[in-house]
C-alpha cells in the first residue's frame, strides 16, 4: 500500500516541527511504530508492504533527516494515512485494527525500513548536542528489537526452517552502536538532569543495556553481558536511570548471578526488583517470582500458598510442600509435570538442587520418629518404599554422604554397621539451608 502525499507530508510536517523545536517527547513520537503483531502463516510472511513509495528531503538545522523520514514512510506504509484522517474515537479504533493487519502482513520489509531509521539516527545522535533525542533513541531502540523478533519469525514461518535469528543479531550492532555513542559521551552525567542540548547522553545507556540484555538473552550469547557491567557499574550508571530502569536491570543482573551460582546475589538483586516494581505491574512482578522463588526454595525460603495463588505460579505448589514434608514423590512429580515450563525459564537445574532439601527434611522426619542419635539405615530406606521410591542401602549412603558433606545434617556414618551416628547438637541446622 502506498501513503497518500498527503500522509507523507503529514509526517515530515511533525518530524519537522519536533526537530526544530528541540522537543524529546514530540521527536520520539514521531519515530514510534504501530504496533507490531507476530506473524500466524506463511501467507501473511509473504505479504509485503509497499513503503511511501517517495523519496522524501528534509534537513534540519543543518542536519540531513532525510533518510529518517524516509524511513519512518517505509515502515509505516499506508498505515498512518489512515491514523491522521479523523479524531473521532471509533474510527481511531477502526484504523487501529487496519494497523495490526498491515503491519503484521510485512515484518521484514518494516525490519528493513527500521534498521535504517536505527543507523541513520545514531549518525544524527553522534553529531548532535546535548541529550534531547534520548527519548527518541529509546524508541528507535525498542522498535528494532521488536521488529528483528517478528522479522526472525516470519523468516522461520515462511521458510519453514529453524529460526536462526539472522535479524535480531543484526539488531544488536545496531544496539550496541547507540550504546556506544551515549556511554561514550564527554559530558558529565549528572542525576535528574532536564533533557537539553546541554545534557549528557549517558542518561540514556541504562535503558538500552537493559534491551542488549533482552537480546543477548534471546540469543543464549550471555558472555556478552560481562561487556557492559563494568563500564556501567563502574561509573555509577546503574543508579541513575529511572526507577523502571534500575528494576528491569536488577531483574536481569539477578538472572545472570543466578545462572552464575551466585544465588545469594541473585536473591539480592531479585528482591529489589520485586520490591521497587511498580504496584500495578501484576506481569513484571510475576517475571520475576519465576526466578525469584526457585532461588529462594534452593536457599530454604518456601514462599506461601498466598503468593502462589496471587501470581498464578501453581507449578511451584507441588515443589513446596514436597520440600515441606519430604514428600519425595511429590516433589519429582512436579518437577517432572512442568520441566518444560522450567527447562524454557532456564531453572531445571537449579530446582533440581532442591532435591537436596527435600531428602534433608525427610530424614529428620525420620529422625523425630526414631527419636535417637543413630539410625539404622533400613529406617531410612523403609521411607522411601513409603514413598514409591525404594532404593538400596548404597544409595541411601550415597545421599546421606552428600548432605553431611554439604553441612545439611551434622554427623556420620558407619558403614561397617549401617548406621547414621548424628550429632547431638542441631543435628540437622536450619541456618546452612538458609544460608
Amino acid at each position: 500500500m502506498l501513503l497518500s502525499p498527503s500522509a507523507i507530508n503529514s509526517i515530515k510536517v511533525k518530524l519537522s516541527n519536533a526537530v526544530s523545536a528541540k522537543n524529546p517527547q514530540a521527536v520520539a513520537n514521531a519515530v514510534e511504530l504501530p504496533p507490531l503483531h507476530r506473524v500466524t502463516s506463511p501467507s501473511d510472511a509473504n505479504n509485503r508492504n509497499e513503503g511511501s513509495g517517495h523519496r522524501e528531503q528534509l534537513k534540519v538545522d543543518g542536519a540531513d533527516w532525510s533518510t529518517v523520514l524516509n524511513s519512518i514512510l517505509d515502515a509505516r506504509g499506508g498505515i498512518l494515512s489512515y491514523l491522521c484522517c479523523s479524531n473521532t474515537h471509533s474510527y481511531r479504533i477502526c484504523c487501529l485494527v487496519h494497523v495490526k493487519s498491515i503491519v503484521k502482513k510485512n515484518p521484514e520489509q518494516t525490519y528493513e525500513a527500521q534498521s535504517s531509521l536505527h543507523s541513520a539516527f545514531n549518525h544524527i545522535l553522534g553529531s548532535s548536542k546535548g541529550n534531547w533525542l534520548i527519548p527518541a533513541l529509546h524508541v528507535v531502540c525498542r522498535n528494532t528489537h521488536r521488529a528483528a523478533v517478528f522479522a526472525d519469525e516470519a523468516l522461520s514461518v515462511n521458510s519453514g526452517k529453524r529460526n536462526d535469528h539472522a535479524k535480531l543479531h543484526n539488531a544488536v550492532t545496531l544496539l550496541q552502536a547507540s550504546y556506544s555513542k551515549t556511554l561514550n559521551d564527554r559530558v558529565e552525567l549528572k542525576p535528574n538532569e532536564p533533557l537539553s542540548e546541554e545534557g549528557s547522553k549517558k542518561v540514556g545507556v541504562l535503558y538500552i543495556v537493559n534491551q542488549l540484555f533482552s537480546m543477548y538473552f534471546q540469543l543464549n550469547t550471555l558472555r556478552l553481558c560481562k561487556n557492559l557491567l563494568k563500564p556501567v557499574e563502574s561509573r555509577g550508571i546503574h543508579q541513575n536511570g529511572t526507577m523502571g530502569e534500575m528494576v528491569t536491570y536488577r531483574y536481569y543482573i539477578g538472572r545472570l548471578n543466578m545462572f552464575e551460582d551466585q544465588y545469594e546475589l541473585a536473591e539480592e538483586n531479585f528482591d529489589y526488583a520485586l520490591r521497587h516494581c511498580h504496584h500495578s505491574a501484576v506481569g513484571n512482578k510475576k517475571r520475576i517470582l519465576n526466578y525469584l522463588v526457585p532461588v529462594k526454595l534452593l536457599r530454604g525460603r518456601l514462599p506461601t500458598n498466598k503468593l502462589l495463588e496471587k501470581y498464578s505460579l501453581h507449578e511451584f505448589v507441588p515443589l513446596m510442600n514436597g520440600m515441606r514434608t519430604g514428600n519425595l514423590i511429590e516433589f519429582t512429580n512436579g518437577l517432572t509435570k512442568n520441566q518444560d515450563i522450567f527447562i524454557r525459564r532456564g531453572t531445571y537445574l537449579l530446582l533440581e538442587k532442591c532435591k537436596m532439601i527435600c531428602y534433608r527434611n525427610l530424614f529428620k522426619r525420620v529422625y523425630r520418629i526414631i527419636g535417637k542419635e543413630q539410625i539404622n539405615l533400613e529406617y531410612i530406606a523403609k521411607s522411601f518404599k513409603w514413598l514409591g521410591m525404594p532404593i538400596d542401602l548404597d544409595e541411601v549412603e550415597c545421599i546421606l554422604a552428600n548432605l553431611i558433606y554439604k553441612q545439611y545434617i551434622r554427623g556420620y556414618l558407619s558403614h561397617a554397621k549401617r548406621v547414621l551416628v548424628l550429632s547431638k547438637k542441631d543435628p540437622f541446622p536450619t541456618s546452612k539451608v538458609i544460608k
